[in-house]
């Protein structure tokens, strides 16, 4: 293999990519039991689980193996919305998500290098039409007309499966647009296929600064010697990592593995940004845990593990109604001029309030 990741001239990302498993008769230990409910949930979800991604699973049910192989639970979710953040209703343009008054989410990759079986947006990701080269299009034009946007997040799918040329293409229409400000890119990359973070992408990235990161780490198992290798290249070109985990049952609603997780981001100068309450998307029920899980997991990071370990918990509120940060009750009351406060111990202290102009 030659420096720049190639063999014989295919770059190593693209050809894992391809190597894919997208078929459940190819999965190299096949689930038996309820085949046919399974091809039903791979129709209706695709599947794939590239090999670098597959390589990490241990053994069946293992928390990688949750998050990327299919579970008929899939099929019975059926309370759910398939759209349950309102995206749809608050896009003014196709691929387009206005909700906050300064900012967009701009679709720009139907594809993802693994699809999540917990994906928020499952019901068109992987799907033919999701994002056009007329949608981005359109929605650069509404960007450009709309000068209280000064913050432009990149989502999909992935947008750095897109080829280095075509990133290239959105990043400088983007960045020549005067009243945008920040660009950020919202990606699972450099865990799902780190081996895509090449040093040509990472120095392309670099030409578009003020550009910010956030990555998708949900596992301490996901964080690699490969997955160390992207993070750094990303960071050496100066861009901002923040990791938006999403809290998953069976996978990492437990105390001991969110430390490991945590504390293991920042070696990799990844800054943990939010602990997302999952979202309840349509087929993806059987992942859900209770806000009271998370909000316990916070208190057990709180004054055990450093500041800079110590995500916002958050929740998205239904209907569009955005992100909204979540704390445990360490103010218990008032008494006279002093607050009663509780700390990471279960101890409690009287400390003096402020006084109001």
């Amino acid at each position: 293999m030659s420096e720049d990741g190639k063999e014989n001239s295919v770059p190593v990302w693209k050809r894992l990519l391809g190597e894919s498993i997208v078929k459940l008769n190819t999965l190299p230990s096949s689930p038996r039991a309820h085949r046919e409910k399974l091809m039903e949930v791979i129709s209706r979800y695709p599947m794939r689980i590239n090999p670098y991604y597959l390589g990490l699973i241990k053994e069946e049910n293992d928390p990688i193996y949750r998050q990327c192989v299919p579970d008929i639970r899939e099929l019975d979710d059926k309370r759910a919305a398939p759209d349950p953040l309102n995206e749809e209703g608050h896009s003014p343009v196709r691929g387009l998500t206005h909700r906050y008054p300064d900012r967009v989410l701009l679709l720009v990759s139907s594809e993802c290098a693994m699809y999540c079986r917990f994906c928020n947006r499952k019901r068109k990701v992987g799907q033919p039409g999701m994002v056009t080269d007329k949608s981005i299009e359109e929605g650069i034009d509404y960007i450009k007309a709309h000068r209280e946007v000064h913050d432009v997040l990149l989502s999909g799918g992935d947008p750095l499966l897109l080829e280095d040329a075509r990133l290239r293409e959105i990043l400088s229409a983007l960045h020549a647009i005067t009243h945008v400000d920040i660009i950020r890119i919202g990606t699972r990359v450099p865990c799902t296929l780190p081996q895509r973070i090449t040093p040509e992408l990472a120095g392309l990235l670099q030409e578009f600064h003020p550009l910010y990161m956030n990555v998708h780490f949900n596992h301490p198992v996901e964080i690699t010697a490969e997955a160390t290798l992207a993070c750094s290249r990303l960071a050496d070109a100066g861009i901002p990592l923040g990791c938006q985990t999403v809290l998953l049952k069976g996978v990492n609603d437990d105390l001991h593995v969110m430390q490991k997780l945590m504390r293991k981001l920042l070696t990799i100068r990844v800054k943990p940004y939010y602990l997302f309450h999952g979202d309840p998307a349509r087929g993806t029920s059987h992942f859900r845990t209770s806000v009271s899980r998370g909000l316990n997991i916070i208190r057990g990071l709180q004054g055990h593990t450093s500041g800079l370990c110590f995500p916002h918990f958050a929740i998205d509120l239904l209907g569009g109604g955005g992100k909204v940060p979540l704390l445990p009750d360490y103010l218990t009351g008032r008494d006279g001029g002093s607050l009663l406060v509780t700390n990471y111990q279960g101890n409690a202290y009287r400390h003096p309030d402020g006084m109001d102009d």
